[in-house]
């Protein structure tokens, strides 16, 4: 039986249907889960928390790599399946919780302890409407993980994984390559679910960053900065940044970038990730 078949068996003896509040949409194409799993690069010493499981489609093939598996999944209906479905494996965790309440530092720790996991990898099928805010809480509070592998939205994850400065960057670019390096390992088109979205995927992998690729004294300031000067694309970085409470006034940036050698007229996505960081430094000398 094929993941396609086995997904309309499911449905079907349990009476599912996608939640589309919920972004629900069930992947069934055997080949792109195969490269999901390869990708993620899975060994039986690792802890895999897989992020809105659904089904089980992809937990059934981490189950068969990971030395441990906890799937966090907030749909109750989806909770009674996965229980069916997995009872006879020990190495599965079920929780019915909204992931981004749930303290996954603490979760890791204990497993580190417990049972002695060599690494921590995230794998998901992201609900579209929740992607960004799901990475980002893995990313700010500094999870205790390896890397991150997970299917998203094609222009979502074009997004992500742009060069900061490039054509489709914006500040949520910068704030992944702060944090992450990041990578598209595989297209997905959109036929490869039921029911099918309106729009392609995109399989990226984030790798965290031992150390961020530049030093900076205040991270909220930085990323207070680079969000304001992408709030108004078209504006000059001096006049988009004028709306930022960080600064006194226009002069006040004015000075800060003729310091720095950086044109009164460029716009904040021409900027580096590097020179967003050097305007936060001289804010943090300027004051300290």
């Amino acid at each position: 039986m094929n993941i396609y078949e086995e997904t309309k068996f499911i449905m079907k003896k349990y009476g599912i249907n996608a939640n589309k509040s919920l972004g629900q949409n069930f992947l069934i194409d055997d080949e792109v889960v195969s490269n999901i799993i390869e990708s993620a690069n899975i060994t039986n010493e690792d802890l895999v928390i897989e992020i809105g499981p659904g089904l089980g489609t992809l937990t059934n093939e981490l189950l068969k790599k990971a030395k441990k598996v906890i799937v966090v999944e907030l749909d109750e209906r989806m909770i009674k399946i996965l229980k069916d479905r997995f009872s006879l494996y020990e190495n599965i965790e079920i929780i019915n919780q909204d992931i981004l309440k749930v303290n996954l530092n603490d979760i890791i720790s204990k497993e580190k302890q417990e049972i002695g996991i060599k690494s921590v990898k995230v794998v998901a099928n992201l609900p579209y409407y929740i992607t960004t805010p799901i990475i980002m809480k893995l990313l700010e509070e500094k999870t205790d993980i390896e890397t991150i592998t997970v299917m998203i939205q094609k222009e979502v994850a074009d997004r992500l994984c742009e060069t900061p400065g490039g054509k489709l960057s914006g500040a949520i670019t910068y704030s992944i390559y702060y944090y992450a390096e990041a990578e598209i390992v595989l297209k997905v088109p959109n036929t490869s679910f039921i029911p099918v979205p309106e729009v392609d995927s995109e399989v990226i992998k984030l790798k965290i960053r031992k150390e961020p690729p530049i030093q900076v004294k205040d991270e909220e300031k930085l990323f207070k900065i680079i969000k304001y000067a992408f709030m108004q694309r078209r504006k000059t970085l001096i006049n988009a940044l004028s709306h930022c409470d960080i600064f006194k006034n226009k002069e006040e940036i004015k000075n800060i970038l003729e310091n720095l050698g950086i044109s009164e007229k460029i716009r904040g996505e021409a900027l580096t990730l590097q020179d967003f960081a050097n305007i936060a430094n001289s804010i943090y000398r300027h004051i300290f």
